[in-house]
């Protein structure tokens, strides 16, 4: 026996001497287990929260007229429901990636041992045998790379993820998840990034080539490469025939079809009108309590009081920076404006800001911005003195007073003695305000000025109210929803955005109720409609006159509260037809020795007012309200006034006359007794 064979022999008994086969099958098994394990662990203890994004879907904006106005969506991807992707494209992708899909639990061993041995023979990793499950897994939780301790991972995870969600889930988040090139992630996006069209709408050859590209995006999509494109869509249609998803017809048709590419890019509602989808969902939030999370990834469907064309008015205005001051370096001129429908109180318009919009941030049309001034006046004093007997032909005082500690003036600093309420308004005299609201008592101003819905922070407890010196600013919408009472006969409907909410399965979750409350008479709002269509016609709005069309309103302004300056920090102009309402207000985020107005409301906000309201109105038919006009209590004024100078001319005339006769009679009487003295 040789060396070399008794050396063998020895470590053969040795080795069965100490169960060597058996410690090492042990060792081994052991190893594997441990291996297995930890991924085991790692699947449980994975995170797979992130696929959720998958579900989600964009929440649509509906207009007025039940037409799309706009999308929101929290994510890069923009999800599609498994419900609105045909068929023919399920199988599409199916028939490429994963042909056995709803055969299997999310692992395909003969794919796998497939792509093993191929890859074995190749030396290299050529292909992973993954499932769609798989692929998600990869595209959603893992890296990209190409190892087998990826493929492990995948494999346990994917087993975790067939655990939690279901096929048609597990395919809707896939669909939503993957990268078609071009910018393009998900299948909503890639079918108008390269059709033009929504999901529903593709045909087979086009859901074919798309199902194609999804192997190599970037090099295979018909904007790099239209042949390889096209080959591509066409092995996919064989693979849907051989696996029997399309009958010989079908494949046919499909391979002839000519697809035309269309790049619209993004969905072109995304991001539209975007300070009024902020007030949709604040709206949603605070009103029906939804929660933000909700509102921009379940797929809504919200139906709204937008109207399309008098937003873009809004729009167009706001865009045209003449229409505005010019601001400071560091800092633009702000504004606001909104459009309410007076009898429903839809908000049919809004526009937050000038320059740049941040999502949810300071929407100056429905947050406070600044004190309303003297649009205050009509809801108080001079609503509450109708409702307590007085009349807009009532004469007031405008005389230098004070009123305990509180002494307020008249804009330019003069005063008339005394003026009919109607000429008090439509110049916007201050005196008389005060005057009338301390003669009604502050209680009555204060009541009124809650019925008209003004928050109860900025209603101020003293004779100031009348002046719009509230303690908390206010507004446009609140600004304009009061002024809704005056345009509807004196009811107020509650201004709000959302009609409805339809949830993604087609279920009403939240609905308007259409209530509305008296907050006084139609005969007060008519008195009150004509004093205001007093101040447009010869006051201090008659820039906000739209020709053709009757139009009632109110200046307001407010002082830079700064020692020494001697500028505007707000305004505004509120005003109505019978058929909408507008409140636009102009000042700076912040007010201070270096930022204010130099000019008034009749000269700033009055003429955006005019601009917003000719172009909103435009298709509209021209109504009436139906009220005097102050014009014929000033003739009627002015014939009194005429009528007493002439009678006061005929009084002195005689006078004159009669004691001319006296003096004449007293003279000869006087020369009588001259003569008898002399005698």
């Amino acid at each position: 026996m040789s060396k070399k064979q008794s050396i063998v022999n020895k470590f053969l008994r040795f080795w069965k001497q100490k169960h060597l086969t058996q410690i090492a099958i042990l060792t081994a098994s052991t190893a594997v287990l441990a291996f297995l394990g930890f991924f085991y662990f790692f699947a449980n203890d994975a995170n797979i929260s992130a696929l959720d994004a998958g579900l989600d879907q964009s929440t649509v904006i509906y207009d007025i007229n039940g037409e799309i106005a706009s999308k929101i969506t929290a994510n890069k991807i923009e999800g599609a429901s498994i419900q609105e992707i045909p068929d023919h494209l399920k199988k599409a992708v199916m028939a490429i990636e994963d042909h056995r899909f709803y055969e299997h639990n999310g692992i395909d061993v003969t794919s796998i041992g497939r792509a093993f041995f191929r890859n074995i023979k190749a030396g290299h990793i050529l292909e992973g045998g993954s499932t769609i499950t798989q692929q998600l897994t990869k595209n959603a939780l893992l890296s990209p790379e190409k190892t087998y301790k990826r493929k492990i991972e995948e494999f346990f995870l994917a087993r975790e993820i067939e655990k939690i969600y279901t096929k048609d889930e597990i395919l809707q988040m896939y669909l939503n998840h993957i990268y078609f090139g071009e910018g393009a992630w998900g299948i909503k996006r890639a079918a108008m990034k390269y059709y033009g069209k929504d999901v529903k709408d593709l045909s087979i050859s086009e859901s074919a080539l798309l199902a194609g590209i999804i192997n190599a995006p970037s090099a295979i999509n018909p904007y790099k490469n239209e042949k390889k494109a096209l080959e591509r869509r066409d092995l996919v249609l064989e693979q849907m025939k051989s696996f029997g998803f399309l009958t010989e017809a079908q494949y046919t048709k499909a391979k002839n079809e000519h697809l035309v590419f269309d790049d619209h890019g993004g969905d072109p509602f995304k991001g539209k009108y975007p300070y009024y989808v902020d007030y949709v969902l604040e709206e949603g939030m605070k009103r029906y309590g939804f929660s933000l999370d909700e509102l921009l990834t379940g797929g809504y469907q919200i139906y709204t009081e937008l109207d399309p064309s008098m937003q873009q008015a809004v729009e167009e205005t706001y865009q045209n920076d003449s229409m505005f001051p010019a601001g400071t370096e560091d800092q633009i001129v702000q504004s606001g404006a909104i459009l309410i429908e007076p009898k429903s109180g839809g908000v049919r318009a809004l526009v937050g800001g000038r320059g740049e919009h941040t999502l949810l941030g300071h929407n100056r049309a429905i947050h406070p911005v600044g004190q309303p001034g003297s649009t205050m006046k009509p809801l108080v004093p001079y609503t509450p003195a109708l409702e307590n007997g007085w009349n807009i032909t009532d004469v007031l005082k405008d005389e230098k007073m004070k009123f305990g500690d509180y002494e307020p003036n008249n804009y330019n600093f003069q005063f008339r003695g005394q003026v009919p309420m109607y000429e008090a308004v439509k110049d916007s005299l201050n005196i008389p305000a005060v005057w009338l609201l301390n003669e009604i008592g502050i209680d009555k101003g204060i009541e009124a000025a809650r019925r008209f819905g003004i928050p109860d922070e900025a209603i101020n407890q003293n004779l100031a109210l009348a002046l719009g010196g509230t303690p908390k600013n206010v507004s446009p919408l609140n600004m304009a929803e009061a002024y809704t009472v005056f345009a509807n006969g004196g009811e107020k409907s509650e201004a709000h955005s959302i009609v409805k909410i339809v949830d993604s399965t087609g279920n009403i979750v939240a609905e308007r109720d259409g209530k509305s409350t008296r907050v006084t008479t139609k005969e007060v709002t008519d008195k009150i409609t004509t004093m205001l269509l007093g101040v447009v016609e010869l006051g201090s709005g008659k820039a906000a006159q739209i020709p053709g069309r009757e139009v009632a309103g109110k200046t307001g302004s407010t002082q830079v509260p700064i020692e020494g300056v001697n500028g505007v920090k707000d305004q505004w102009f509120v005003g109505y037809t019978p058929q909408l309402v507008g409140a636009v207000w102009v000042g700076y985020d912040k007010t201070d020795k270096n930022h204010y107005l130099t000019t008034t409301s009749g000269v700033g906000t009055a003429p955006i007012f005019k601009e917003i309201m000719t172009k909103a109105l435009q298709n509209q038919e021209n109504v009436s309200f139906n009220v005097p006009h102050i014009a014929s209590f000033i003739e009627k004024k002015k014939q009194e006034e005429k009528s007493l100078h002439h009678n006061n001319k005929k009084n002195t005339d005689k006078w004159k006359k009669k004691i001319e006769k006296e003096r004449k009679k007293l003279e000869k009487k006087m020369k009588k007794k001259k003569g008898k003295k002399d005698d």
